[in-house]
C-alpha cells in the first residue's frame, strides 16, 4: 500500500489549491456516486457537488490547514482524511475555522472523492 499520509497530504494540497484558485476545476475529483455534506446540505454526483462549490457566496478564499490525519480503509488502498483549518474569505480579516473529511477511493491507482463532509466550527 502506498504511504497513506503522503497521499493525504498531496491530495489536500492539490484540492485546496484548486478550490482557492478555480473551484470549477474540482470536477475531476468526484464521480456520480460521490456525496458532499456541506453544512448539513447533502448532494450527490459530480455536477451537483461542483455547482454547490461554485455557488458559494465569496469570490476569494484561502484555506490554511491546521491538522491533517489519515487512515487506510480496507484492503483496496482507500483512505479517510480529516482536515481542520481556517478559511479567509474575500476581504475578511478574521478567519473562520472548519473541519472537512474526505473518503478517497482507489480506482486503479487513481483516487477520487467518494465522500466529502464539510462543517464550519463555531464557538
Amino acid at each position: 500500500m502506498a504511504d497513506y499520509n503522503a497521499l493525504a497530504t498531496q491530495f489536500t494540497q492539490f484540492y485546496y489549491q484548486t478550490f482557492d484558485s478555480d473551484r470549477s476545476q474540482l470536477s475531476s475529483l468526484y464521480r456520480e456516486e460521490s456525496m458532499l455534506s456541506f453544512e448539513g446540505a447533502q448532494l450527490q454526483g459530480t455536477k451537483a457537488i461542483v455547482e454547490k462549490l461554485v455557488s458559494l457566496p465569496f469570490q476569494r478564499v484561502q484555506h490554511r490547514i491546521s491538522t491533517l490525519d489519515a487512515q487506510p480503509t480496507g484492503t483496496t488502498g482507500s483512505v479517510i482524511v480529516m482536515v481542520t483549518g481556517e478559511l479567509l474569505l474575500d476581504e475578511e480579516q478574521m478567519a473562520q475555522r472548519y473541519s472537512q473529511v474526505f473518503h478517497l477511493v482507489n480506482n486503479n491507482g487513481n483516487y477520487y472523492v467518494l465522500n466529502d463532509l464539510f462543517r464550519l466550527n463555531y464557538g
